[in-house]
């Protein structure tokens, strides 16, 4: 392995939003919310360049934002538009167009999270593929709380034998925070995450994802609390 290996961000960006109306770009705590995570991106020295994989290219020049030596901006091609196309395939039409050892992913509508975080994920990332025991890296949420199906079947605990939440065994759900992998990996599956992930629990405050117009009250709530300058706490 490379003593400097490169790393590539891909931060995928579309104009159309169907929940929160053009969220991507709308204002918020001060600046728009894709402004957010690509600062968080920019600080973290490991990552070489964002790719931004988009159809709104003009939106972003309005805002300010253009290529630059870190910033390279991808006109999104029409066949991989629209709301219910796959992930996998914008990531492979960047993958298969801008080289790199390794990419990360995120997205815009994660803007709590931050750089230390971001670096502490690369270097459990890259002490594990190393290692031999890993090939790509997602990020959960750590839950310890009692789980039922629909029709009440209790999953991960005894409703007759009632223990604390935090001694039940945890489960782990995929957040969409974050996502590393090499081009190795991704080949294999054709998919952001490998045939063996490591998983990392990421700080509950930074794992806010804004999906619904709830979502924006939230992260606007601690994205003003940051713009102020309060520290995020750090436990997941």
């Amino acid at each position: 392995m490379s003593n400097n290996p490169k790393f590539t961000a891909l931060l995928p960006m579309k104009a159309h939003s169907a929940r929160v109306k053009s969220k991507n770009f709308r204002q918020i705590a001060g600046k728009p919310l894709f402004q957010w995570i690509l600062d968080a991106l920019l600080a973290v020295p490991e990552i070489d360049k964002v790719v931004i994989n988009t159809d709104a290219r003009q939106i972003l020049a309005d805002e300010g934002l253009f290529d630059s030596e870190r910033v390279l901006i991808r006109d999104r091609k029409p066949e991989i538009c629209g709301d219910f196309v796959s992930m996998n395939l914008v990531l492979a039409d960047d993958i298969a167009n801008v080289p790199s050892d390794h990419y990360l992913m995120t997205h815009t509508t994660n803007p709590l999270l931050q750089p230390e975080t971001i670096k502490n994920m690369i270097d459990l990332y890259l002490k594990a593929v190393e290692a031999g025991t890993a090939d790509s890296l997602f990020t959960v949420n750590k839950m310890h709380t009692r789980f039922y199906t629909e029709t009440g079947e209790p999953i991960n605990h005894d409703p007759d034998n009632l223990i604390r939440t935090q001694d039940l065994p945890p489960y782990m759900e995929e957040n969409s925070v974050c996502y590393l992998f090499s081009p190795a990996s991704f080949a294999a599956t054709q998919a952001r995450i490998g045939r063996k992930p490591v998983l990392f629990p990421t700080p509950r405050l930074q794992s806010i994802d804004i999906d619904e117009i709830a979502d924006w009250f939230i992260a606007e709530s601690l994205l003003l609390r940051v713009s102020a300058g309060e520290h995020l706490p750090e436990e997941a």
